[in-house]
């Protein structure tokens, strides 16, 4: 941070105050994680400053030679780590790497299916007001209304009615596990593209703790940055039979020079991922997941599907009031603990001012926290969502949660 703090004091600062943040607040949204410093390091490398148009050993720029090796280990680990026959490690993040695969099977208006948001579906599954809404055809499917979970056979039949080119599976506030073959059986008897977004659980996939969607799924989308624990990014994997629809549509499709320096921290996330110490942690976030929701139901705290099978869980709120996400939100910041208001399945108010929670272990996990700090974890939120309006109780819990996270220090060395 020396040079930093040199020419521009006001951004170090900040930096700073974010680094005190990270250290002294329990983060439990899902789609964060702390990277290694190893990522971190080769996030700010010198990689930064290479332009690297086209794919390894077919440059559009000279000096290339080390990048082509870099991307070459990250595409080989990606491979190994998934079980995959192709892997484009170039995708700049989610979102991008979901619209490439738009780009190489679908048309403008083409019929596609998705996981509808407000039941925990992403924007780019065809979300009105994001590309794939707007360019293209959505036809959502829910979760079930009585249990909250997905129907396959009622998504089979939505399937048949519309004949989609396209369905994707995957989510990002769905808290149980999702048959992908049933999803791939469908799509291949309607003669449809099956792509698996995989982006809140690719680590817990990588780690063999969770269904995997490979080798069987046609494409398979998922973020490096989330339960994977690496850099802000993507990567598409597919049968070897998409190879090259998939590569056309991510360079010169939908993006142009990849970022090298994210490629590195690509890389050594998935070396990290592939070691017996990364199976640990993420067999360890599946077991704070489950603590911590028991925790909140021992305390009458409504979840939906009444549980979960991953790192995350959805609160519903509708016994407060309609709407109430972004208030509790608030309060448990004001303690020091960090989620996001979400809609839930159905949710009687609107996506701005949603009537859930959403909360994740992957964070409390790296740091080392285990069952009993999910207890006590539940029992602050618990105490929080029954008396959010008690300042004095949020400040009490706020000096908890410091000297929680005292025990539990992160990057020590920054």
């Amino acid at each position: 941070m020396k040079e930093i703090n040199k020419k521009d004091p006001e951004i170090s600062n900040l930096i700073a105050k974010e680094l005190i943040r990270q250290r002294e607040v329990l983060n439990l949204i899902p789609s964060e994680n702390y990277a290694s410093e190893a990522v971190l390091e080769a996030n700010g490398s010198i990689l930064l400053n290479k332009y690297s148009e086209g794919y390894p050993f077919k440059r559009y720029y000279q000096g290339n030679s080390n990048v082509d090796e870099i991307e070459k280990l990250a595409i080989d680990r990606a491979k190994l780590l998934f079980n995959a026959e192709h892997a484009n490690v170039q995708p700049l993040s989610g979102s991008p790497a979901n619209f490439a695969v738009f780009l190489a099977f679908l048309k403008p208006g083409d019929k596609f299916m998705g996981l509808d948001l407000a039941c925990g579906g992403h924007l780019t599954h065809g979300s009105p007001v994001n590309f794939s809404g707007k360019i293209y055809t959505s036809i959502p499917y829910p979760v079930d209304r009585e249990t909250n979970l997905l129907n396959m056979e009622e998504i089979r039949q939505i399937a048949l009615r519309e004949k989609p080119k396209l369905i994707i599976s995957g989510f990002t506030a769905y808290p149980r596990n999702i048959d992908f073959q049933a999803f791939q059986n469908i799509a291949n008897e309607v003669n449809a593209i099956h792509l698996a977004d995989i982006s809140h659980i690719a680590g817990l996939v990588a780690a063999g703790v969770a269904p995997s969607p490979l080798p069987f799924t046609d494409i398979v989308m998922l973020t490096t940055h989330k339960t994977l624990r690496g850099p802000r990014g993507a990567i598409l994997l597919c049968k070897e039979k998409f190879a090259k629809e998939i590569d056309k549509a991510v360079f010169p499709g939908c993006q142009g020079g990849p970022h090298d320096n994210i490629t590195a921290a690509k890389a050594i996330c998935f070396k990290e991922a592939l070691t017996p110490e990364f199976k640990i942690y993420s067999q360890q976030i599946i077991k704070n997941a489950k603590e911590l929701a028991q925790t909140l139901m021992n305390n009458n705290i409504k979840l939906v599907t009444n549980g979960t099978d991953n790192h995350l869980i959805l609160i519903d709120l509708t016994n407060l009031g309609i709407g109430m996400g972004k208030e509790v939100a608030i309060a448990l910041e004001n303690a020091n603990i960090c989620c996001n208001a979400n809609s839930i399945p159905f949710d009687p108010s609107t996506p701005f001012k949603p009537s859930g929670l959403r909360l994740g272990t992957p964070i409390l996990t790296t740091r080392g926290m285990k069952e009993p700090e999910m207890q006590q974890i539940g029992q602050w939120i618990s105490d929080i969502i029954k008396d959010r309006n008690n300042l004095e109780l949020q400040q009490q819990i706020k000096n908890k949660v410091k000297e929680l996270c005292s025990k539990f220090p992160v990057y020590e060395d920054l």
